[in-house]
C-alpha cells in the first residue's frame, strides 16, 4: 500500500534545499509527498520546551494545514518544525517522525529516525540517530545536466578552465573579516597563476559590501563571470556548479560545501582566520577526510582529485523506505 510523508517547508532556505534533495530521491511509486508550508509568528522564537507539542508560534492559516487524515510519515526539516511534528504525533500516535539535523533534546525520543551530520557527534544520541557525513542536497546528475545545458553558452566566451567561487561570510556574531577577504582573494589569485583559466563568482548577503569590494579588487584582473549580492539578473548558481571544472567554496556553509561534493568536481575549502565555529571546522575536516574537499592552502591542492560525492539525500531516503 502507498504510503504518504508529509514534509514541513519553513523559511530556512538551507533546510528546505535539503528535504527537496530528499524528496527527490524518494521513490514516488512507493510514496506520497505532500509539502506543508510552515509560516512562523514571534511566538516561534520562544525555546521548544515552551512550545512543547503544539502549533504554538504558527500563522492562522498554516495551523489550518494541519489537520487529519494525517500521514504514515512526517519529515521535520529544521528545529522550529520540531514542535509542528510532535503536535502531529500526539493527535496521531502510529505516525512516525523523521527529523533532518539534530531536533534538541526537547522530544527527541518521539522521532523514529534523526539523521545528523557527523560533526553535531557531540550532542544527545538515541538509538534513532543515523550520522551521516555533511547533509542531503538536490545536485544530481540530471539537475547538472539540466544547468550545463542552460548556463554552458552563456560562459563559452570565457577561457578555460572554469573555477567556481562560491563565498558566504558572516556566522553566529562572527564578521567575515577584512583580513580573511584579503586572505581569500589572494588564495582565488594563487589558484588561477596555477590553473589559468577564468572564474564564475558569487557572493551572499552574509559577505559584507567591504569584505566583497576587498574580494573583487583581488582578482580584478582575471576574467570572469559575476553575480554579486544584490544582483537582479537570473541566478546562476546552478551553472556555476554545473559548468566549473574546479570549485572554491568558504566553509562556513553546509549546505554550499555539500551541493559542491555533490558535483563530484575537485572542491577547495577556505577556512580563514578566527572565523569558523569548531563545528564548521568538525564539518570542513569531515569532508577532507573523506577525500570530498581539500583545504585551498593545503601543500598538496594542485593535484587534488577527489574519490567520493556525497549524496546523502539517497541514504536518507533509503533509511526512510525501510522505516
Amino acid at each position: 500500500m502507498k504510503k504518504t510523508l508529509w514534509v514541513l517547508m519553513d523559511d530556512r532556505r538551507g533546510s528546505v534545499g535539503q528535504a527537496l534533495g530528499v524528496i527527490a530521491a524518494l521513490n514516488g511509486e512507493k510514496i506520497t509527498i505532500i509539502e506543508k508550508k510552515i509560516v512562523y509568528t514571534k511566538t516561534a522564537s520562544l525555546p521548544n520546551w515552551l512550545r512543547g507539542r503544539s502549533l504554538l508560534g504558527l500563522t492562522a492559516e498554516s495551523k489550518t494545514e494541519i489537520k487529519a487524515p494525517f500521514p504514515d510519515y512526517v519529515m521535520s526539516i529544521s528545529r522550529r518544525t520540531v514542535p509542528v511534528a510532535r503536535y502531529i504525533k500526539k493527535l496521531s500516535p502510529q505516525t512516525k517522525l523523521i527529523q533532518l539535523m539534530h531536533p534538541g533534546n526537547t522530544g527527541i525520543n518521539d522521532f523514529s529516525l534523526i539523521v545528523v551530520p557527523e560533526h553535531d557527534k557531540n550532542k544527545k544520541c538515541t538509538p534513532s540517530v543515523h550520522y551521516i557525513v555533511g547533509c542531503p542536497h538536490r545536485i544530481t546528475p540530471e539537475y547538472l545536466k539540466a544547468a550545463k545545458e542552460e548556463w554552458e553558452q552563456k560562459f563559452a566566451h570565457l577561457p578555460k578552465p572554469l573555477t567556481a567561487v562560491i563565498v558566504g561570510g558572516a556566522i553566529k556574531g562572527k564578521p567575515f573579516s577584512d583580513e580573511n577577504a584579503t586572505d581569500l582573494g589572494e588564495a582565488i589569485k594563487k589558484f588561477k597563476e596555477k590553473t589559468g583559466g577564468s572564474i564564475l563568482i558569487t557572493t551572499s548577503r552574509r559577505t559584507g559590501a567591504g569584505p566583497e569590494k576587498i574580494i573583487m579588487n583581488a582578482i580584478k584582473n582575471i576574467p570572469q563571470y559575476t553575480f554579486l549580492w544584490g544582483d537582479t539578473q537570473q541566478n546562476p548558481y546552478s551553472g556555476f556548479l554545473a559548468c566549473a571544472d574546479n570549485i572554491i567554496v568558504t566553509g562556513d556553509s553546509v549546505s554550499m560545501c555539500c551541493e559542491a561534493t555533490g558535483t563530484g568536481k575537485p572542491i577547495y575549502l577556505f577556512i580563514g582566520k578566527n572565523w569558523l565555529t569548531p563545528k564548521h571546522l568538525r564539518f570542513v575536516r569531515s569532508l577532507c577526510d573523506s577525500k570530498c574537499a581539500t583545504l585551498i592552502d593545503d601543500e598538496n591542492a594542485a593535484t587534488f582529485k577527489p574519490r567520493n560525492s556525497l549524496n546523502a539525500a539517497k541514504e536518507i531516503a533509503e533509511l526512510i523506505e525501510k522505516l
